[in-house]
């Protein structure tokens, strides 16, 4: 196939991108830069990946990167809570209106398929903590980042889009060494924290989340592609595994069981009042999905990047979300 990867040298996307390059599917990578990626972009080049250099907003941009595709992997969007409560105006015209313009743009184009990134965020708080949430539970967003999410995976299976056929996809929480780094999410952050020795501050340390390694989220976006329409078409998956829910309160203990050390402060604060845990069965009966990855692994592979000294300054504020400084 041919697939036009949306955010294609962010923090998933380039895995996505190199993912798919390995399976043998031409691609292309259209991606603002917002976070100073421009050597993720030249790597992915080097690799055999088209590059468009755009914001989904740009007409010209998306249309180049569109043109020829069969499907359209659409990850590109101010991504998180954080960063969309900081300039909720930006975060609608890229994440709404900009998604809008992907997915006409994409039909315009003839492409037959479209994986929209969405997150378990949707799901917010969960009424009963005995219970795993499927893919049939009721959302409850607490952020605008989920609602955005929501009103957009609302739309995407309740209108005609033609020969295209959509699918979503939420991912847990996304952890994990990849091409451009983050460290604002929670197990990459809590690890570099510890690992440098600062002191770690947590809040809401009984608070339930899943998780799933990034190079596992690409490699579920590639068996979405590969599988039957049937399979997919307007579907909804939730992307991660059963066994891999967690506390922050045992995040902490697995990485400081694998360094040896930490030092740890709980804290109270209302802030955050995501709390959640999430069932993949749908997507491993379905397609035959099942990680690679689990979190303990996934944490001492961060160690030892960071030991290597494969980051340069891990606090470098390229790494986070909130910064956009594109080049």
């Amino acid at each position: 196939m041919r697939v036009t990867v949306t955010g294609g040298a962010g923090y998933i996307g380039a895995c996505v991108v190199e993912e798919l390059l390995r399976a043998g599917h031409e691609t292309v990578s259209l991606d603002s830069l917002l976070h100073s990626q421009r050597p993720v972009l030249d790597e992915l080049s080097v690799r055999g990946a088209g590059v468009v250099v755009g914001d989904v907003r740009d007409h010209d941009a998306l249309s180049s990167a569109l043109q020829g595709a069969d499907a359209v992997v659409h990850l590109a969007a101010i991504v998180g809570d954080p960063a969309c409560a900081r300039d909720p105006e930006l975060s609608r015209e890229v994440n709404v209106a900009g998604s809008d313009a992907v997915v006409a743009a994409a039909r315009d184009a003839g492409a037959q398929r479209l994986i929209f990134a969405s997150t378990c965020s949707n799901y917010g708080r969960m009424s009963d903590p005995t219970i795993r949430l499927d893919e049939r539970a009721t959302l409850a967003p607490v952020s605008l980042y989920a609602e955005q999410k929501v009103e957009l995976e609302r739309r995407l299976l309740g209108n005609d889009h033609g020969a295209m056929q959509p699918t979503c996809l939420r991912f847990a929480t996304i952890y994990g060494v990849a091409p451009r780094m983050r460290f604002d999410l929670t197990v990459n952050e809590f690890t570099r924290d510890l690992w440098s020795g600062r002191e770690l501050e947590i809040f809401g340390a009984q608070f339930w989340r899943p998780y799933v390694h990034v190079r596992d989220a690409a490699i579920a976006v590639r068996t979405v592609l590969e599988a039957p329409a049937r399979q997919v078409a307007k579907e909804v998956f939730n992307v991660g595994h059963s066994d891999e829910n967690y506390r922050k309160l045992d995040l902490v203990e697995m990485i400081t069981s694998a360094l040896g050390r930490g030092d740890v402060r709980f804290v109270d604060r209302d802030e955050d009042p995501r709390d959640y845990k999430v069932g993949f069965e749908k997507v491993r009966d379905t397609l035959g999905f099942e990680p690679q990855f689990d979190v303990a692994r996934g944490i001492a592979e961060i160690v030892a990047a960071l030991e290597a000294e494969r980051f340069g300054d891990p606090f470098d504020s390229s790494y986070s979300n909130l910064t956009s400084t594109p080049v």
